[in-house]
């Protein structure tokens, strides 16, 4: 028999193969009486995993000895600190290309089917786990079950070599009935960050309750950084016509990730921070200003225009699927 007794070869429901961890959120919260929204972080993860855990979790799943051997190999791989070579037995190789798909299977077996197979038994209440790989949330209905699932959780993890990061994880109220209580008092509801997204209590056109979504402001902050980084080295690399191409790919993309539903204020922001760090780089390329303003707008509205912010992900159809209470 396997040492870890409660892996059971089983696969995710249907629901959750059809839709992503953000729809899933969404559709949570608006559909099952959840009120409290347990959101923790596992410290340092991808450093911390346990190899000897590691393999019992990929022997589950892997028959091949020879293929088992290859990965155990690549996670012993170590690592270099100043220049030296040193020896680990946690952690996956930083820069890994199968990292992200090892770090996926140990969570699916630590964390995924402990959550369905022991913890949904025990709650009295609504119980709802969505992750994407080490970022998840979940979802409840009673507060004394959520506070009490925090310290289940720890110990959870405890007996895998992990950890919860105390200063990032909290239970919050959220759902419905924080919102309604909020407005006869008056006062502010809760939000939880989810896959770059700050979710907080909204209120759709009618003024009924709603999941509301933006681009968290850390994650606003790393994008631009990164662009402004980006920027700098490639302006002097290449011709403007060239660079310029892929900077509209850049922005193409941030709008498919993050064009949800009521983020269209971030998206302009987005837009418009990035347009003026491309006109700040274009006039860097020389002491002299190679472009004046007058003829900048022209490039980004007439000659070469940057795509504008797009809305590419309905949510607040679910709103009209209400079936709790």
């Amino acid at each position: 028999m396997s040492k870890i007794s409660w892996m059971y070869h089983t696969d995710s429901g249907q629901d959750e193969a059809v839709t992503t961890p953000l729809t899933k959120v969404d559709k949570n919260i608006m559909t099952k009486p959840v009120n409290y929204v347990v959101d923790m972080d596992i410290e340092k993860f991808f450093d911390t995993v346990d190899h000897k855990w590691m393999t019992e979790c990929l022997r589950e799943r892997i028959a091949d000895p020879s293929f088992l051997s290859l990965i155990v190999r690549f996670l012993k791989a170590g690592i270099m600190e100043e220049g030296k070579y040193q020896e680990t037995d946690k952690g996956t190789p930083q820069g890994g290309i199968i990292s992200p798909v090892l770090a996926n299977i140990y969570l699916h077996y630590i964390l995924d089917l402990w959550f369905e197979k022991k913890i949904k038994n025990q709650t009295q209440g609504y119980a709802g786990l969505t992750r994407y790989a080490d970022d998840f949330i979940v979802c409840l209905e009673s507060e004394e079950e959520a506070k009490a699932f925090g310290e289940k959780l720890r110990e959870r993890l405890g007996k895998f070599g992990l950890k919860v990061s105390e200063e990032k994880s909290r239970v919050i109220e959220f759902g419905r009935k924080a919102w309604q209580k909020a407005k006869e008092t008056g006062s502010k509801t809760s939000t939880f960050n989810f896959l770059g997204f700050t979710h907080y209590c909204d209120k759709t056109r009618k003024g009924g309750f709603k999941v509301g979504r933006k681009t968290s402001g850390k994650k606003m902050k790393i994008k631009l950084k990164a662009m402004n980084q980006w920027l700098g080295s490639i302006r002097g690399a290449v011709e403007l016509k060239e660079w310029w191409k892929t900077l509209k790919q850049k922005l193409i993309g941030h709008y498919r990730y993050y064009g949800m539903s009521g983020n269209m204020r971030e998206l302009r922001t987005f837009h418009s921070r990035t347009a003026s760090l491309a006109y700040k780089w274009i006039n860097r390329r020389s002491q002299k200003k190679s472009m004046n303003m007058e003829r900048y707008r022209r490039l980004i509205y007439e000659w070469s225009p940057l795509p504008q912010p797009k809305i590419y992900h309905l949510t607040y159809t679910l709103s009209s699927k209400r079936t709790c209470c």
